[in-house]
């Protein structure tokens, strides 16, 4: 045991390099939430639920690209945007969908439309810290910088649309509008399927012309789902 003393440090360098950029965010959107609260409880296992959706991912998407391997040649670009869209996407975001209803569809905490953001953007933290760690334990620090300010912020954007729909589906429902709650639920789902889709795809591909559209993409979301943080957290509304 005593033999592991020396690496501490550098373990916990690692660590927080890939943790922070979350905790980071989190924060941030625990005070956007400015009418009340969440329970300290139901935002941890949120976390935690955002775990368990990568190791989940993680299966199902070996799965997915195994099937892909069979069907289409891995070399060709209509690869990469079926795995893009259809194995990694569809997947990842649909765990994280599937463990934030489980948790907080029927919850009394639940009582507020940004209520909505809120849970889905900790879930999809939890998702990124721990797909973080794995990448800066596997590649090194060196991919620090760029997952902080890509593909963490990029997590969150996709959130932040799913729980935009998903507090809005939650208002549907307390109306007894159960058209207007399902459509709100699959438009949320399918919105952050399409931005994750799109921003792996671009990432993986790698040529000059789908960085200059990545990076353009990047922007724009950004700028886009921190005005809508904004909007959304100044018209709050019971539900």
């Amino acid at each position: 045991m005593f033999f592991m003393l020396p690496f501490l440090p550098f373990l916990a360098i690692y660590i927080a390099a890939a943790v922070l950029p979350a905790a980071i965010l989190l924060r941030y959107i625990y005070r956007t939430d400015t009418v009340e609260k969440e329970p300290a409880g139901l935002l941890l296992l949120l976390l935690v639920m955002g775990v368990v959706a990568a190791l989940c991912s993680g299966i199902l998407e070996m799965l997915g690209e195994t099937v892909l391997n069979a069907l289409v040649d891995p070399g060709s670009p209509v690869y990469t945007i079926l795995l893009a869209f259809l194995v990694v996407a569809l997947v990842e975001e649909g765990t994280k969908f599937i463990l934030l209803k489980k948790c907080t569809w029927y919850h009394p905490a639940f009582n507020y439309r940004f209520d909505g953001i809120v849970y889905a953007v900790f879930v999809s933290l939890g998702f990124a810290a721990f797909e973080n760690i794995q990448y800066i334990f596997h590649y090194g620090l060196s991919v620090a910088l760029p997952r902080a300010l890509l593909a963490i912020p990029g997590h969150m954007s996709f959130a932040v649309c799913m729980g935009l729909f998903y507090g809005r589906a939650k208002l549907c429902e307390a109306y007894s509008y159960r058209r207007g709650m399902r459509r709100n639920l699959l438009t949320g789902y399918l919105i952050a399927v399409f931005l994750h889709g799109f921003y792996d795809t671009c990432a993986m591909i790698g040529t000059p012309m789908s960085t200059v559209v990545f990076l353009v993409f990047i922007v724009l979301m950004y700028l886009g789902v921190f005005r809508l943080l904004k909007r959304e957290s100044a018209s709050d509304v019971p539900v």
